[in-house]
């Protein structure tokens, strides 16, 4: 009870151990996305682009208030700030050459890994301020269970992955 009467907010601890949990599986999610990167022509910068964010959600999944550490917030604002220029290069080529089915295509495939990755790090940005709210875990669950089911659904329909490049049809 709080003075007046009121009820106090109540902190539901639930929220915390679900966010940690989307946090340890986008970690995960990351790591392999580095690991598939072994046989691409570019696999230092991709690998380098994936296992920055894992090791950044690996650190929210042990302990939600590293978000508030000067290293983390800087290699996180580092890491965006690199992937949104990335992302702005590879949005124009993808609308010069006005690609369809970007999916498909390998700059597509590209631009959504480092718009997640750099979605991800904003979203978990001061996370560790204060118990985060239902919002923020809600769209945590909703984007970790995405690139799950999509990579799922590419390894099972080979259809799909007729038209990639030789390097990208040995991915997991």
């Amino acid at each position: 009870m709080v003075a007046g009467g009121g009820k106090a907010k109540s902190i539901r601890p639930w929220l915390g151990v679900l966010w940690r949990g989307c946090n340890v599986l986008m970690s995960v999610f990351f790591a392999l996305s580095t690991y598939v990167q072994i046989n691409d022509p570019d696999s230092g910068l991709w690998m380098v682009g994936y296992g920055v964010p894992a090791v950044l959600c690996a650190g929210i999944g042990l302990n939600p208030q590293v978000t508030e550490t000067l290293p983390w917030r800087r290699v996180a604002d580092l890491h965006v700030m690199i992937s949104g220029a990335f992302i702005a290069m590879l949005g124009c080529s993808i609308d010069r050459e006005r690609l369809a089915e970007i999916f498909h295509q390998e700059e597509g495939r590209e631009f959504f890994g480092l718009l997640l990755t750099a979605f991800w790090l904003l979203l978990s940005r001061h996370s560790g301020r204060a118990p985060v709210g239902k919002l923020r875990v809600s769209a945590a669950v909703a984007i970790t269970v995405f690139p799950f089911v999509a990579w799922l659904y590419f390894h099972f329909n080979e259809e799909l992955r007729l038209s990639w490049p030789s390097h990208c049809k040995t991915a997991i």
